[in-house]
């Protein structure tokens, strides 16, 4: 039916996005929102919420890799048709969490996970590492300064018993981003893995006139490092071209992402950056960003055997050392950030220094110094 100007609402479709989310709560969510009095940690990934109705919502929390098949989530959807009335839900953290609304539901479904492998590990929730929310890395991403899943699955490797027990002084969120555009969350989580270029773009100029729109390519650096200029191509033909300065190059890729003739990828100058001490909760002290405090790893597929160590030696510190229920960042700044570098044995290098245009509210401005055997 065409468009009536006199009856302009007749057959009009009025909401063409995603169906409204309420219609996937499962029921005891439906019934009991905004009447929730408090949660409880039953074990490691099983939390109950407890209504002032009286009812229970009890949540099993699963760790589930970044990128997966079409089996896996068909294998999740028999298991939430089994005991979840066809309801599950995916975190921001890339766990998937089952409801029920019985205690006698729990021990059945946490039985049928195990019977399945190692497939569905059980944990995640209170004093424990969460699962590693992490970016696309080599496999789909196209500014990509390290692998994602591949590092991801090396370090839960050796942090998983983490995962599955809470043993920890407090939650430790992991995250990796590939590339310093940081699609994951590395700038407020405890400990982060983040992808750096530490060379600016190749041109190359025998494709750039065909490939690129030179005005754009020019204009999408944020920092003015790309200059309209003139180059020889192979053939000894002069064209237009660009240059880049690399002094003023902060190795984002943005100008790749415009222009397919300026690559950045390179396996000596891209590696991985290190970050501790971000957070969002604000239930001991404010919301904090990272900070870098390994500037260079190599990147060494398939295992990252030196990313995997300094990470796990940063959280093996934190273990012994902070108080409960207190987080990275607060611990790191309960005992000074010289401490944290000499706890950890990571070298201290002018990288580490806040030096960026906002750092007035992270710099020190007062005499107070904690000496350590870093300091002489």
């Amino acid at each position: 039916m065409g468009y009536d100007p006199k009856n302009p609402m007749v057959d009009r479709i009025t909401d063409i996005g995603p169906p409204h989310f309420e219609q996937f709560y499962p029921q005891v969510v439906k019934d009991n929102k905004g009447k929730w009095l408090y949660h409880e940690m039953v074990q490691p990934g099983v939390m109950v919420h407890v209504s002032e109705s009286g009812a229970e919502c009890y949540t099993i929390r699963v760790a589930s890799a970044r990128l997966i098949s079409i089996e896996h989530i068909r294998e999740l959807c028999d298991i939430s048709d089994a005991h979840c009335d066809g309801f599950m839900r995916f975190t921001t953290r890339n766990n998937v969490e089952f409801m029920v609304d019985n205690k006698a539901k729990v021990k059945p479904l946490l039985d049928d996970l195990a019977s399945r492998g190692n497939k569905f590990p059980v944990g995640g929730t209170g004093a424990c590492i969460s699962n590693c929310v992490h970016t696309q890395g080599w496999i789909h991403c196209h500014t990509p300064a390290t692998d994602a899943s591949g590092v991801v699955k090396a370090v839960m490797d050796e942090l998983f018993d983490h995962f599955v027990n809470m043993d920890l002084p407090a939650k430790v969120k992991l995250a990796l981003a590939c590339c310093l555009n940081m699609c994951g969350a590395v700038h407020c989580s405890d400990i982060a893995i983040l992808g750096v270029h530490r060379k600016p773009p190749m041109i190359d100029h025998d494709a750039i006139s065909g490939l690129c729109e030179l005005p754009l390519a020019i204009s999408s650096c944020p920092l003015g490092a790309i200059k309209p200029a003139k180059a020889t191509n192979a053939k000894g033909e002069e064209i237009k071209s660009v240059t880049v300065n690399a002094d003023r190059c902060m190795f984002c890729g943005n100008c790749y992402t415009m222009c397919p003739a300026m690559p950045l990828a390179d396996p000596d100058g891209d590696g991985i950056a290190i970050l501790v001490g971000g957070k969002v909760s604000n239930a001991k002290s404010n919301p904090t960003f990272s900070k870098m405090v390994i500037p260079f790893l190599p990147n060494t597929p398939p295992r990252w055997p030196e990313t995997v160590a300094a990470v796990k030696n940063i959280l093996e510190t934190y273990a012994k050392d902070a108080n409960q229920y207190e987080r990275i960042g607060e611990w790191c700044a309960r005992i000074g950030w010289e401490m944290f570098f000499e706890k950890t044995g990571i070298p201290f290098t002018m990288k580490s220094i806040d030096d960026y245009r906002l750092a007035y509210d992270t710099w020190r401005t007062t005499t107070n110094f904690k000496f350590t055997s870093h300091c002489k």
